[in-house]
């Protein structure tokens, strides 16, 4: 999983110097016979880019094994071995982060399903599968905490209960063995802040990842200019700052080059589907499709984004086309497509006129 490629002085990514990432070659390297020698914070200052699959909630229930509107990852305790299978998968498709599946696993969310008992239990079991495949993989784990759902400006009660939410799952991260945590999907700056508190607080060292959801205008909800809010998160310590969710791959490019011009530290970009209106029942029909997924990446990549990945309707197969644009080659592109190969919109050198061209323009307006 890691690249040697270098980039010239003036490409380089600057990052918080005092900031040290989790160094750990003790890994067991299975996956193809690579070893992890260096942490998120190694791999961006030496100008690779990091993929990080997620989007594990809405792809858990698109699979019927997770509940649309309290979205509560209940599937980390009834079906670990599922877990685990799609933290694979996505490590087979190019992900070089494996994201422990802790997001909305917190306090509030378990309340509301009347299982808060299971807390920590969940928190942990995610942490351990997530682990494991880390290890098995030599990807890097991370731990991930998200939008409480509860914070609201200038309420005291409610930063004080937000606070100690944040501070309990940053804590089992680091109990966990993570390498870094995401604090994630933050529609106000107010709450990112609150996230990167606990992870600088709470976090033993552990770099922090720090991503809002950009709104239908250039301002995060609490009424902060997009990459200014991503410069003050920036200036208070957080390692990497960017976008994910709330905006679909064609979109998120505009505020993704806002969040460049203001910020020092690296740009992520990790886009939720198109928009159409249509969440959270009907976002299956608002699906990027392929090239549109290349065309983000590039586009990502040419805005200088180092830390890219896809969110909610994210999978393999689109994850893997990210990878390989970013130069990953992972092991699924043994499998992407070879059209040249079908028997009726391939080669037709090589196949019969039969299928090519009489069968093709029967199926097919304009063939």
């Amino acid at each position: 999983m890691q690249s040697s490629r270098k980039v010239d002085s003036h490409d380089k990514i600057q990052l918080n110097p005092s900031h040290s990432s989790r160094l750990d070659i003790n890994h067991s390297a299975l996956f193809q016979g690579k070893v992890l020698l260096d942490g998120l914070l190694e791999r961006l200052r030496d100008g690779e880019s990091v993929v990080v699959a997620e989007g594990y909630i809405f792809e858990f229930e698109r699979r019927g094994y997770l509940t649309a509107g309290s979205f509560v990852p209940e599937v980390i305790i009834e079906h670990p071995e599922l877990v685990k299978s799609l933290h694979e998968e996505f490590v087979h498709a190019g992900s070089d982060v494996v994201l422990a599946f802790t997001y909305y696993a917190h306090r509030e969310k378990l309340r509301l399903i009347g299982r808060e008992n299971d807390l920590e239990r969940m928190n942990m079991e995610a942490l351990r599968i997530a682990r494991e495949v880390a290890d098995d993989t030599g990807t890097l784990m991370a731990g991930n905490i998200c939008n409480s759902t509860i914070y609201k400006k200038g309420d005291d009660a409610s930063t004080a209960e937000v606070k100690a939410m944040f501070k309990e799952q940053v804590e089992w991260a680091v109990k966990g063995g993570a390498d870094f945590i995401v604090g994630e999907t933050f529609g106000e700056y107010g709450e990112a802040a609150l996230a990167l508190e606990a992870i600088k607080k709470h976090g033993n060292g552990l770099p922090a990842v720090i991503t809002l959801q950009p709104t239908i205008c250039m301002d995060t909800q609490d009424g902060i200019n997009i990459g200014e809010a991503c410069r003050m998160l920036e200036e208070g310590g957080a390692d990497v700052v960017g976008l994910n969710c709330g905006r679909g791959p064609v979109t998120i490019i505009e505020t993704l080059k806002c969040v460049r011009r203001a910020c020092k530290v690296c740009g992520i970009a990790i886009p939720d589907r198109e928009e159409k209106k249509a969440f959270p029942l009907e976002l299956l029909k608002c699906l990027s499709s392929r090239d549109e997924i290349r065309t983000f990446a590039q586009e990502a990549k040419a805005a200088g984004a180092t830390y890219i990945g896809l969110c909610c309707g994210g999978a393999p197969h689109t994850l893997r086309i990210v990878a390989d644009v970013l130069g990953k080659n992972p092991p699924a592109n043994k499998y992407a497509p070879q059209m040249h190969k079908h028997f009726i919109f391939g080669d037709e050198s090589k196949f019969q006129d039969y299928y090519t061209k009489d069968v093709k323009s029967k199926i097919v307006t304009n063939a």
